[in-house]
């Protein structure tokens, strides 16, 4: 499953994992310009393919519900999510904010409210201007030009297009027969090649890949959910990436096994991925439904949030079955 495997020369060309150096930000072969890297290679008649072989009448969603004490990554300081009611029914009619009157207030029973939430919360995608090295990101987008006060002008979730690919979910759970991995689990290229040989499935150029660790059966626990998580390592994502992944998701926070496994880089797969192959991550994906449903192979899209300029997007992606799979 590593390496170009059938890849034509073209594709080849463009995937950016052949030339990736440790410690150096990937440019693309896009041009000086590009800031989605991979997600380049789903072009409309790619798009059109996978759909025509989808079956819309069964979807399954990949995505967690969000809700006040879930799981969320806060070990920086970063905030919790939060939802608070800012008009309800009854009070409406107390404090008249719009000025309409008690009659009104009583017969218009108004609800809304408002949320706050770190980036990373929840299923999301991780943009390429998450991680970098020393100042810059994927294309060799440097922080003294790109980075304001509020957020990147380059690589945000804005620019991230609508997902609508194939997806191929590793199960390296069930390859081990068990519900969850261990902790700290690295999953590295033989894990990956005997999860697809079991499955009967490979990876190609174009594919979202979904890795299941099992630890998406103990949400919303967050004792169990988060403490050191089993994913992927460094080889292992190079694998991927030079299979020609356009994308990478998993059942986990982090997607990367922690701690990691470099004593000079605490989220070394983050950063092979997102700054020098130019992949996107996505994270907190539940992919239990597909696990027990063996759907191995599936089309898969969604679109994140278009937060001008954020590291990270909430995305909704669900999951078909290929009619012709």
């Amino acid at each position: 499953m590593c390496g170009p495997g059938t890849m034509d020369e073209q594709t080849m060309a463009q995937v950016a994992a052949f030339r990736a150096r440790t410690g150096t930000v990937g440019t693309s072969p896009f041009g000086p310009d590009d800031e989605i890297g991979m997600l380049n290679l789903l072009t409309p008649e790619t798009m059109r393919l996978v759909l025509g072989r989808a079956d819309p009448g069964h979807m399954v969603d990949l995505s967690v519900d969000l809700f006040v004490g879930m799981p969320t990554w806060t070990a920086g300081g970063e905030p919790p999510f939060q939802i608070a009611m800012t008009h309800t029914p009854r009070g409406s009619v107390v404090d008249d904010p719009i000025g309409v009157g008690p009659t009104q207030n009583e017969y218009v029973a108004w609800s809304a409210d408002q949320i706050s939430m770190f980036t990373h919360t929840g299923t999301h995608i991780d943009t390429l201007n998450h991680f970098g090295y020393h100042n810059k990101i994927w294309n060799n987008f440097d922080a003294d030009e790109h980075l304001g006060s509020l957020h990147w002008r380059k690589a945000g979730a804005d620019v991230i297009p609508p997902l609508v690919s194939r997806g191929v979910l590793l199960d390296v759970a069930a390859l081990h027969d068990v519900a969850v991995l261990p902790d700290s689990h690295p999953i590295g290229p033989d894990d990956l090649h005997a999860a697809a040989r079991r499955q009967g499935v490979a990876v190609e150029a174009g594919d979202v890949v979904c890795i299941r660790t099992g630890r998406g059966g103990l949400w919303p626990d967050p004792a169990q959910y988060l403490p050191r998580e089993p994913g992927l390592t460094v080889a292992g994502a190079r694998c991927l990436a030079e299979a020609g992944a356009v994308a990478v998701g998993a059942d986990n926070i982090a997607l990367e096994h922690l701690p990691s496994g470099d004593p000079d880089n605490w989220m070394a797969v983050h950063t092979f991925l997102l700054a020098e192959a130019g992949i996107p991550i996505i994270e907190v994906m539940d992919l239990e439904r597909l696990a027990a449903e063996e759907l191995w192979t599936f089309a898969l899209i969604g679109a994140c949030l278009k937060i001008r300029g954020a590291t990270a997007g909430p995305i909704r992606p669900i999951a078909m079955p290929l009619l012709d799979r």
